[in-house]
């Protein structure tokens, strides 16, 4: 019979490609997923460390799998644990002492040795301990699986990954590294293989996605902007997305391909963190509040109908209410039609970790609350004005048989749902809405 394995994915959405990514290295070894935690041989959960509350999420979730690994043992089956990912990335051999009942510890950049790993493992048994931290993104995807094995309408494809920028208040650069950018070719490759293999729509992931710089198919540096005009070429591809873009890194051949490539979807993910200069300046964001805008503006002058949304750091450390109000006021100009806002969460090892903060936490639950009302206001505005009006949606699941309802999105990214009979998955279709939610939009039945 053959082993199972089952992984938990937290974090961004890199870690959910990640976890595709071990999820297919499993199939490779001829093992077969499950959704059940009690059935997994190999129980794999990919972490993120951004907050702290994320780190926390994977002991406690660490504490649950425990108890079915000693249900099993007494069941006479073994349950191999792995952590990954960018808590296993900071933590380490730490992870071990907190939780000694694990077995494996990869890295976010490492977990292409993971063949390794387990062969490593069934060999010296079940008391053996093993930790993966190298640094080695070219590595990692020189050896990752070029078979797939899990098939997606709307499928992410990381092309860039670490950072460069150190933002006093960020993990990336020591949980990711350094920037490392793809070459064109080994993207138009897995690009290809997704399109293939059913997918409509490409997501470009990237921690600064828009500072790709890899090589393209002369040898000559390629940007974001450049990419996204090569894989518009593929047939079959209908909707390319990217994420998340750094305002610092916007450039022409990326303003230019919002005007020119139609399958560009109008829809930007930009954080701006704070409306105020002083609170950028102490993150160490490298541009204003100013700046910012005639990015805004920029992007707009090229494509008329674009929105954006946005991430929101609350309570960073010397955060006025003069900052907060810029911040609202900020929002007020833009108007995002989705956005993240958050606390913001101390992460040891980062320059900001010992800021003196002066914040009660009340009082930043206090910020959040508002400024959370305030963009709920704008992305509730936006989705009413669709209200009698068409959108193009590509449906991405398969039909709910028991409520003769699929679900997909729109190119501004909203939630559609529809009920019908027909099996809309992979198609886009022009369809009129009939309600609008906080969250979501209703299309007018087919049934």
């Amino acid at each position: 019979m053959l082993e199972k394995f089952k992984v938990k994915t937290f974090g961004c959405q890199m870690n959910v490609y990640d976890s595709q990514k071990i999820s297919e290295i499993f199939f490779n070894l001829g093992y077969k997923n499950t959704f059940i935690d009690q059935e997994a041989d190999f129980y794999v959960i990919n972490t993120c460390h951004i907050r702290n509350k994320a780190k926390e999420k994977l002991y406690s979730e660490l504490g649950k799998i425990y108890k079915i690994k000693k249900n099993r043992y007494k069941k006479h089956k073994n349950t191999i644990i792995v952590v990954a990912g960018c808590v296993a990335q900071a933590e380490g051999e730490e992870i071990f002492n907190r939780a000694p009942f694990v077995d494996i510890v990869v890295g976010s950049q490492s977990y292409q040795k993971l063949p390794d790993l387990i062969k490593k493992i069934k060999n010296k048994g079940k008391n053996k301990k093993f930790v993966e931290l190298d640094f080695e993104p070219k590595s990692k995807f020189d050896n990752l699986p070029k078979n797939k094995y899990i098939h997606e309408v709307s499928s992410y494809l990381t092309i860039q990954e670490g950072c460069n920028k150190f933002c006093k208040f960020c993990v990336v650069p020591y949980t990711r590294g350094p920037e490392y950018s793809r070459s064109v070719k080994e993207i138009l490759t897995e690009a290809e293989l997704l399109v293939n293999n059913g997918t409509k729509e490409i997501i470009l992931l990237g921690q600064n996605v828009n500072a790709y710089h890899g090589q393209d198919l002369n040898n000559k540096e390629c940007n974001l902007g450049k990419l996204i005009y090569i894989l518009a070429k593929i047939k079959g591809l209908k909707r390319i997305r990217y994420m998340t873009a750094h305002p610092k890194d916007m450039h022409e051949d990326l303003y230019k391909a919002h005007k020119n490539v139609e399958k560009l979807m109008p829809f930007l993910h930009l954080p701006i963190q704070s409306g105020s200069n002083k609170i950028l300046k102490a993150m160490n964001r490298n541009y204003s509040v100013e700046e910012y805008l005639k990015i805004i503006n920029k992007v707009k002058e090229f494509r008329k109908d674009i929105v954006f949304s946005s991430d929101f750091i609350v309570g960073y450390p010397g955060e006025t209410k003069e900052d907060f109000q810029k911040t609202l006021d900020l929002i007020d100009k833009v108007k995002y039609v989705q956005s993240f806002s958050f606390i913001y969460s101390p992460r040891p090892g980062t320059t900001a970790y010992n800021l003196k903060d002066n914040l009660k936490d009340s009082e930043k639950k206090r910020r959040l609350d508002i400024l959370q009302n305030k963009l709920r206001f704008y992305q509730e505005n936006f989705n009413k004005n669709f209200v009698k009006k068409s959108l193009n949606v590509l449906f991405s699941n398969p039909i709910n048989e028991k409520k003769y309802q699929s679900l997909g999105y729109s190119q501004y990214m909203q939630l559609v749902r529809i009920n019908n009979k027909k099996n809309m998955q992979g198609k886009i279709e022009n369809i009129k809405i009939k309600k609008s939610f906080y969250k979501s939009l209703e299309a007018v039945s087919r049934i």
